[in-house]
C-alpha cells in the first residue's frame, strides 16, 4: 500500500506517520501493494481528525474519525474501514469489479452475508429546479438529501446536507 499523508494545522511527525502506517498497514492483507491510501490529519481546537480515502476500482472506501487524541482517532478509523470491508465484501468484490486492488486471498474468502432489507419504497414526481431551490425543498422536508431534476442540465441530481450546515451536489458522470 502506498500512503499519502497530509496535515492541516498539524505537523506530521515521524511518530504520527509511523502510527498511521502501522495501524492502516494491518489492512494490507485486503489490498494489493499498488493500492493508494490517502490520509489527512487535521486539528481544529480540541478536535483531532483523521480522514482516510482508499480509491478502488469503481468505489471509494472512506472513513473519518474525530477524537480528542489523534492516536485514538487513528485506531478508530482502522477499525471502521476493516468493518466496512467485511460488511460490504460481496458488493465491493462482485464479478464486475473483482481484481486489481484486492488480494486473491481476500477475494476468495467467504463473506459474512448481512442481508440488506429495503423496508419502504417511495415514488414521487421529480420536478425541474435549480440546486438552490432543491436545498430549500430538502430543508422544508427535514431530510438530509433531496433528489431532483436539474433545470440547467436536465439530469437527475442529488443535493445533500454536509457537516457545518453546508450542502453538497451530486451530478452524474458518464
Amino acid at each position: 500500500m502506498r500512503f499519502t499523508i497530509t496535515g492541516r494545522n498539524i505537523d506530521i511527525t515521524e511518530g504520527l506517520r509511523q502510527a498511521v502506517e502501522d495501524k492502516l498497514g494491518k489492512l494490507e492483507k485486503y489490498f494489493t501493494n499498488d493500492t493508494d491510501v490517502y490520509v489527512t490529519l487535521s486539528v481544529e481546537k480540541e478536535r483531532q481528525k483523521i480522514e482516510v480515502t482508499i480509491p478502488v476500482k469503481g468505489n471509494i472506501i472512506r472513513s473519518e474519525q474525530v477524537c480528542s487524541d489523534m492516536y485514538v482517532s487513528i485506531d478508530l478509523v482502522e477499525e471502521v474501514i476493516e468493518r466496512q470491508l467485511k460488511k460490504y465484501k460481496n458488493k465491493i468484490v462482485d464479478s464486475k469489479q473483482s481484481g486489481g486492488y484486492f488480494t486473491p486471498e481476500y477475494e476468495s474468502e467467504e463473506a459474512d452475508d448481512e442481508e440488506i432489507k429495503i423496508i419502504r419504497t417511495k415514488k414521487f414526481a421529480i420536478k425541474p429546479m435549480d440546486p438552490e431551490e432543491a436545498c430549500i425543498q430538502m430543508e422544508l422536508l427535514g431530510h438530509s438529501f433531496f433528489v431532483f431534476n436539474n433545470a440547467d442540465t436536465g439530469e437527475v441530481n442529488v443535493v445533500y446536507k454536509r457537516k457545518g450546515n453546508t450542502y453538497g451536489l451530486i451530478e452524474p458522470e458518464f
